[in-house]
């Protein structure tokens, strides 16, 4: 903990508002500390008390009481952020950490986003794979260099077997199989009155096109709701991004919820407007096994299958649909 500080504004921050300031001098204390050490008096300019909005001049002074030292504010976080991610944890051993990551959380930080799971690993951990950020379920973390590597290689050579369950608006058809083709990345129009028209999607192309990646898809339908809706479990081959959000647009019934990959067709009443894309289960090889970590469905999702009388269970023949 420091002491009491007596700062001298220099010429060069003149007209600056205080609280930014003093949030560039102290990055490591947190806005609402900020805000309090302002309303309680603690931060006080000339002597007197100031608002976050007045604009300093040079040669103020700036009174700062005694703060945490970055280290002890770093502790402090690194612990919640554990404590947190061990709260979403299925499996853990020496090698690895298994998780249900909820929808709406990324994977890893971006531009506008802070708050990720990549951000709040411990010193040593990494990431064996992706997970779209409104995507729920099974997520897989090396928490040493060399599992990273054998689990890094599991995926690389498509050893590790994914299942992924959704919920589409609408019912794929066919009913079974496999759905293959080239994509790339596009831009969303306005067909179906988008709001996010003009952010970046994938499309389908052709072989050739800038781009083209191949993609591969096995599904099935497990179950129906006339033709409002369908339980579709899918095992992707390949690892694209978006791959299962455009495969199940293209098989004509994207997934329940889809912001970007959608269709004329209203969503039924009373499913919520969150994606129905659920990473339900992973199954990797280790140097001694095999390890299989599934995921209980997200409450959105939960909601959906009562909804239309699903039943959260899926047996499929993935060799004979390969077949």
């Amino acid at each position: 903990m420091s002491g009491v500080q007596q700062l001298t504004v220099p010429e060069h921050d003149a007209g600056q508002r205080l609280d930014r300031w003093f949030r560039r001098t102290f990055p490591h204390i947190p806005h609402g500390r900020v805000e309090k050490l302002l309303r309680t008096g603690q931060l006080r300019v000339d002597g007197k008390r100031a608002k976050g909005n007045l604009r300093i001049e040079a040669g103020q002074v700036v009174r700062v009481p005694p703060l945490p030292d970055p280290s002890e504010v770093k502790a402090v976080a690194d612990s919640r952020a554990v404590d947190a991610l061990m709260d979403m944890a299925l499996f853990e051993n020496e090698d690895l950490l298994a998780i249900n990551k909820p929808a709406g959380l990324a994977v890893q930080g971006g531009t506008k986003t802070r708050h990720h799971i990549d951000g709040m690993l411990p010193e040593g951990f990494r990431l064996v794979h992706r997970l779209d950020r409104d995507t729920s379920g099974v997520l897989l973390i090396a928490k040493s260099a060399r599992a990273a590597k054998w689990a890094g290689k599991a995926f690389a050579s498509r050893r590790a077997e994914k299942i992924y369950w959704g919920v589409t608006n609408g019912v794929p058809r066919p009913l079974s199989g496999e759905i293959k083709g080239y994509m790339a990345k596009g831009r969303l129009d306005n067909r179906f009155g988008n709001i996010h028209e003009g952010k970046e999607v994938m499309e389908a192309v052709r072989h050739g096109a800038d781009g083209a990646k191949h993609a591969r898809t096995l599904y099935e339908v497990v179950q129906t709701a006339g033709a409002k809706a369908g339980f579709v479990a899918m095992m992707p081959l390949t690892g694209r991004t978006h791959q299962l959000r455009l495969h199940m647009q293209i098989l004509g019934a994207p997934l329940a919820g889809d912001p970007r990959y959608m269709t004329d067709r209203p969503l039924p009443g009373g499913v919520d407007k969150r994606l129905h894309l659920h990473a339900r289960s992973l199954t990797i090889p280790t140097p001694d096994s095999s390890l299989t970590f599934t995921a209980p469905l997200p409450e959105h999702m939960e909601k959906a299958f009562d909804l239309f009388g699903f039943e959260p269970k899926a047996e499929v023949d993935w060799d004979g649909i390969r077949s």
